[in-house]
Formats: structure tokens, sequence, C-alpha cells
């Protein structure tokens, strides 16, 4: 379509996920007429991503150190770790402010399409975690997809006779939601982790 080093800038920034050729080409035109300085600072970010950041030795989690933040951390319980995919899944939780344990990313979920069998996740670090018998619970937080699913399962009944607590992250409605837009999978599920209302 373009020539030489355009080409090339729509072709790589269309290797990204979520990006399109449309998006690429649209990101490209856009660096184009940006100011030599904001390319720049995008370069050395780009750049200095790559040289300074790297995975938490413990959990799997980004860190520019051996241990991430959450790991370095004392006042976190380490009886109790929250097992997720990816690194923005430790934001996520994060952001809730409600879990005060430690966590293990597995890097992805199984996923047999895309040939991510058990061994190609973190699961052999996660039980080395588990070995010493300090952790009590495990709680798993893969998405609630088919993949997440697959992997929850997986990972529950490797760790049943191990005598943990092995809970799952409770899923159902979203607030402000409506009963007819809901799959059939999330209401069964609010079904099953319904509650006492009231005394």
């Amino acid at each position: 379509m373009y020539e030489g080093a355009v080409q090339d800038l729509i072709d790589e920034l269309g290797r990204l996920p979520g990006v399109g050729p449309k998006s690429a080409q649209r990101i490209a035109f856009h660096l184009l007429a940006s100011d030599a300085a904001d390319v720049r600072r995008l370069t050395d970010a780009l750049t200095q991503v790559k040289e300074r950041v790297r995975f938490c030795e413990v959990c799997g989690n980004v860190s520019e150190d051996d241990l991430c933040r959450v790991c370095r951390d004392p006042r976190r319980d380490v009886s109790v770790i929250c097992v997720v995919e990816e690194p923005k899944d430790v934001v996520a939780i994060e952001r809730t402010r409600e879990f005060r344990g430690r966590y293990h990313v597995l890097g992805g979920a199984i996923n047999p399409i895309e040939s991510v069998g058990p061994d190609d996740l973190r699961i052999k670090e996660l039980l080395s975690r588990l070995a010493d018998g300090s952790v009590t619970e495990v709680i798993l937080a893969t998405d609630p997809n088919v993949e997440g699913e697959a992997t929850a399962t997986y990972l529950s009944r490797l760790m049943g006779p191990m005598g943990l607590r092995v809970t799952r992250l409770a899923s159902g409605l979203p607030v402000g939601g409506d009963l007819e837009y809901a799959d059939e999978v999330t209401l069964g599920r609010a079904f099953e982790g319904r509650r006492v209302v009231g005394a």
C-alpha cells in the first residue's frame, strides 16, 4: 500500500494485539504528524520497558526488581495466594482493595486451540510455592471463559489432594445490568452464588 518505512511501521503496529489494519494505519499517520519529541518519548518508553522490566522471581508479576511490590510487602498475608492469568489481572484485583494476600501469575490459560498446555504455564512454580505448607488457601481468579474455566478445573484437581482450601471467584450479574441481556452461564452462576439478604 505505502512505501518503505511507512508500510513497515503499519505492519509492525498491526502485529500488536487488538490493533487491526485500519487502526495500525491511523496510529502510523498520527505518529508521522506528531512532533519528533513526542515520538522520541514513545521510543524511549518502549526501549526502557524492554531493558528494565522483568517478571517477579516469586509470583511472575511485572517488576523492575527481582521481587515485585506485592512480594516485597511484609504486611501481605502469605497464607493466601490468588492465582491469575496475567499481570493486568493483579492490577484489577488490587484496585478493589479487598485482597491482602499474595499472587501467582500463570502467564496465560490452558488453550488447546492455541497449543497452550499446562507445561506452558507457571504451574510448576505454583506447586513449589505450596510445598512448604505455609499456604492454606488458593483463590482461583482465572477469567470466566472456556480457557479460564479449564485452567481452574485443572488446578483444582491438581491441588485437591494437598489439603488446601481451593476457592473460585464468584461470578454473576454485573451491577447495573439487565437480566434479559445476561447469558445462561452468567445467570446460572448468579443463582449458585446467591446469599441471604437481611436478617
